[in-house]
């Protein structure tokens, strides 16, 4: 059964009484070379378990269950429910679970595949919840080797931007944080049914083991990232007055000169992680004084 066969996912879908469903999302892959690049690009241990969001009618489930050791495949449509264990009847070590990704507790869900081995996570993100999920997987502080998706090219562009340029954003330095983001390669519209607007682009993001950076207070360093980017036109000093009140515009400016050594007139999008980690340290002991 070739499940990138658009005949053959159109029977399936009037088989199990079935519409694409826009309120998820759903676009299926419809290429077979694509579906086997992520499973191969997933991650490099073969004795992982991969968890999959969103499986739709299981192309890429099936790919992953042949090249890992367990596959637990999140898909929140329970129509889909019944054709996944018709498609996936052979594959035994594929869990499917019914449930919102976002609700479900995933410490409960993978603790059992986390005392055996690795975990990592694939997944066509719907556009609409890409950054949700993505920062609900980051910010839960499970220990993910990799997490590898397919999104929206410019939102991928972000996602993977160095500090400076125009794609550069709080999203880019907060992923920074927990992980490094790389492109691996882009799918064209047409290899998807139905055919979103927009081209995909598949990235995968490596987890720090130990993260690199350790800021005095973690909610000071998002706060200063989300303020520096809240107004992107503002130079630092501005933005950032805007929303530390508690500080003199003059004080921000000299911790941004004086004690970071940054120009006057720099932008937000010119700091990388590792400098938004300074300047929230010296902000967060100036408030505390």
């Amino acid at each position: 059964m070739n499940l990138c066969d658009i005949k053959t996912i159109k029977q399936l879908m009037a088989m199990f009484s079935l519409n694409f469903r826009k309120e998820f999302g759903q676009n299926f892959l419809i290429d077979n070379m694509v579906v086997e690049s992520i499973a191969d690009e997933c991650c490099d241990d073969q004795s992982s378990t991969i968890l999959e969001i969103g499986p739709g009618a299981g192309s890429l489930t099936r790919e992953l269950a042949l090249r890992y050791k367990n596959v637990i495949a999140v898909e929140i449509d329970n129509g889909l429910i019944p054709l996944l264990k018709y498609t996936l009847d052979e594959h035994k070590n594929v869990k499917v679970v019914n449930a919102d990704v976002m609700k479900i507790d995933l410490r409960e869900l993978l603790g059992d595949a986390f005392e055996s081995g690795p975990v990592s996570v694939c997944a066509n993100l719907p556009y609409y919840i890409t950054t949700p999920i993505m920062m609900m997987l980051l910010e839960s502080a499970l220990p993910f080797d990799y997490i590898t998706i397919m999104i929206q090219s410019e939102v991928a562009d972000r996602l993977c931007a160095k500090a400076g340029s125009k794609a550069y954003g709080a999203i880019t330095a907060v992923l920074n944080y927990y992980a490094e983001a790389e492109k691996l390669f882009v799918v064209r519209s047409d290899r998807f049914l139905p055919e979103p607007k927009v081209d995909s682009t598949v990235i995968r993001i490596k987890l720090h083991k130990e993260r690199p950076y350790h800021p005095l207070n973690e909610e000071m360093f998002f706060k200063t990232i989300r303020a520096a980017f809240e107004q992107r036109r503002k130079t630092l000093p501005n933005a950032l007055s805007a929303v530390f009140t508690e500080l003199q515009k003059d004080q921000i400016t000299s911790i941004i000169t004086d004690v970071c050594g940054l120009p006057a007139d720099i932008r937000g999008e010119r700091l990388s992680c590792e400098q938004f980690v300074s300047l929230s340290d010296e902000l967060y002991k100036a408030i505390s004084k």
